[in-house]
């Protein structure tokens, strides 16, 4: 359970204005739903399964992953994280009245697609290149830039740019190219220009129905693409029309080889842009992440673990102001990497955080959870570092950026007995959180319980740490009930009652083991007071039924060594699942946790939508296989 923001419209002045001093990505930098049809386009072979256990979910999971392997994103859907050259460059025969593209219009797949239109009693001729653009240092509005800076992207080794297309009536005629930014009559004249001239399709005429295009790139000089995709129209061309009017959608860059770069999953399937679902549409949450790693890596998929491990590995070494180890809670989805020439406060290149463009203010907002780092998202990176280095023993900076996360975590320790929530806020502002969750802390007995094993010297540092949160995990018992309590206040020591959360529960047997004689009443508690029809609630209100949470029963069942109530709870949740393997979050939209979203007086729900943390458990669930251990 890590708490995740679904925040409503109101809610964007009063827990997110305060981040626009920090809103580094760009306008239209966000999210990557897993859409069939780039899935189906993807010409990737997964990696060689070795595990004799399968996993459906498990598989879901891996070609999640490997839907970047041969595809690049110009446009996916709007304030996609899987997105790039991301800003936006007028050219026309007048500066005046310059036409909007509406980026969250209807598409051809996904939720969204473009919508343009170019009036010709304003402009005889025009269009729009879609760049990368720059980011300078101490800057946080990213700017268009024509070559003065070496910032393009590399994209060797990619065969061609595909993209669908159709007009409001069909016949309007537009150019489609990439290229010949910095160029001028076929000629270089910037600094640093686009390293081709200009590749077009020519004229097209659109059909009123949606059509693929392709441009082919087959030895063309692709070393540096500052303009990734443009379109241009004139009345020239369009004689009778006052106007025209397309759409486009699933622009993107094919690759012939795969590339296997490092990928954060977007967690949960894209709503409709406007929607309140869409505000967290680009977040890649760390917990959720981590926990698809550990999956994986169980499945046997140890390339796409790595995949998501290396993701891992970047944000420790790359955050945008901290340098302790510290994580973010969540991340854009995607390529972790700031696009070339982003550059950090610090001038440097940074990991993408999340966030999304409110239209109706014009600015993109962060959110206040996404940026904040909780001690529970941390333990879980540590599990997954350690699940992947063990699975590839000569890749070393997993076990260092373990290291350098418990490091930090460390400094989190409360003389009172364990470990305090985290921090929360914005850099400068942040602050640390004294509050004690039990979940965190179950968590950090696995984690340093592993970090111990693989550590050598630093064994002893790290044993300790995970013998002092299980004295503060075993603190929150109450024997007469047969369950564990929730944590601590802000005080850290008046223990929390109000709420009951299943995870704090279900973890602990998982995470204790043999060692923890009360799994079986633990569960009867569980039965008594958060069964619901449809599997297992998050709390003791019974208003639905929590798919993660209801895999984590399973488990725990099965930990305890009921085979029977272990099968059982499963077949239950493979009845939720969906074709493709995943599994959404709840059995209906939402359902409550008992908590308010972070910085928030909003409720935090969950809704039945697609979820990678869901899914993982799910896989983990069929594979029988506890992750902690």
């Amino acid at each position: 359970m890590k708490q995740q923001s679904t925040l409503s419209k109101a809610s964007k002045l009063l827990a997110l204005a305060l981040c626009l001093a920090l809103a580094v990505p760009s306008l239209f930098a966000c999210a990557n739903n897993a859409s069939t049809d780039a899935a189906s386009a993807s010409q990737s072979s997964l990696a060689t399964v070795d595990a004799a256990a399968q996993s459906h979910a498990a598989d879901y999971l891996a070609n999640r992953v490997a839907e970047f392997d041969r595809t690049l994103y110009v446009y996916k859907d709007f304030s996609d994280g899987a997105n790039n050259f991301t800003q936006r460059a007028w050219m026309g025969s007048s500066t005046e009245n310059i036409p909007q593209m509406d980026e969250a219009a209807p598409g051809y797949s996904g939720v969204s697609g473009i919508s343009a239109e170019l009036d010709f009693s304003e402009h005889s001729w025009g269009g729009f290149l879609l760049t990368n653009g720059v980011l300078k240092t101490g800057s946080t509005d990213p700017q268009v830039d024509f070559g003065t800076v070496d910032a393009g992207l590399d994209l060797t080794g990619a065969q061609s740019l595909s993209f669908y297309a159709k007009g409001e009536t069909g016949g309007e005629r537009v150019e489609f190219f990439m290229g010949a930014l910095g160029w001028e009559n076929m000629v270089p004249l910037a600094p640093y220009p686009d390293s081709c001239g200009k590749v077009s399709l020519g004229i097209v005429e659109l059909s009123a129905q949606w059509q693929r295009y392709t441009i082919d790139l087959a030895g063309k000089d692709l070393t540096r693409a500052n303009s990734g995709f443009c379109w241009v129209a004139s009345h020239e061309y369009n004689l009778g029309r006052g106007a025209i009017r397309f759409a486009l959608d699933d622009i993107r860059y094919e690759f012939a080889e795969d590339r296997l770069g490092s990928v954060f999953l977007q967690s949960y399937a894209s709503a409709a842009p406007g929607s309140e679902q869409a505000i967290i549409n680009g977040f890649a949450y760390l917990y959720d992440n981590a926990a698809a790693a550990i999956a994986l890596s169980r499945a046997g998929y140890h390339e796409r673990a790595q995949q998501i491990a290396d993701a891992i590995v970047y944000a420790v070494d790359h955050d945008r102001s901290y340098t302790d180890g510290r994580l973010r809670n969540a991340y854009a989805c995607g390529d972790p990497r700031s696009f070339s020439g982003w550059l950090s406060a610090r001038g440097e290149e940074f990991a993408r955080l999340p966030g999304f463009y409110d239209r109706d203010q014009q600015a993109w907002y962060e959110d206040y959870y996404a940026v904040s780092t909780s001690t529970g998202n941390l333990a879980w990176a540590l599990l997954a570092l350690c699940e992947v280095y063990e699975q590839a023993p000569q890749r070393s900076e997993y076990l260092q950026s373990a290291q350098r996360i418990a490091d930090c975590v460390l400094t989190l320790r409360d003389q009172k007995g364990g470990f305090v929530g985290g921090y929360e806020g914005w850099e400068g502002s942040e602050i640390r959180l004294t509050y004690k969750s039990t979940e965190h802390n179950i968590d950090l007995i696995a984690a340093f319980s592993k970090l111990a094993v693989l550590s050598g010297e630093s064994f002893a540092q790290y044993a300790e740490a995970s013998a002092w949160a299980r004295e503060f995990v075993l603190s929150m018992y109450d024997a007469s009930k047969a369950c564990f309590y929730t944590g601590t206040g802000d005080d850290g020591v008046t223990i929390n009652k109000e709420v009951l959360p299943l995870d704090s529960n279900t973890w602990a047997i998982l995470a204790l083991g043999d060692s923890f004689s009360d799994g079986q009443a633990v569960l009867s508690f569980i039965e008594q007071n958060m069964r619901t029809e449809g599997g297992y609630d998050f709390n003791t209100d019974r208003d639905g039924a929590w798919m993660e949470g209801t895999a984590q029963v399973a488990l725990a069942y099965r930990q305890i060594g009921d085979e029977q109530n272990y099968a059982s709870v499963l077949q239950r949740l493979e009845s939720y699942a969906l074709p493709d393997g995943s599994i959404t979050a709840a059995n209906h939209d939402g359902l409550t946790t008992g908590f308010m979203v972070s910085g928030t007086d909003i409720p935090w729900v969950y809704d039945r939508r697609i979820h990678v943390g869901a899914t993982a458990w799910f896989a983990l669930a069929q594979l029988g296989e506890n992750p902690f251990v």
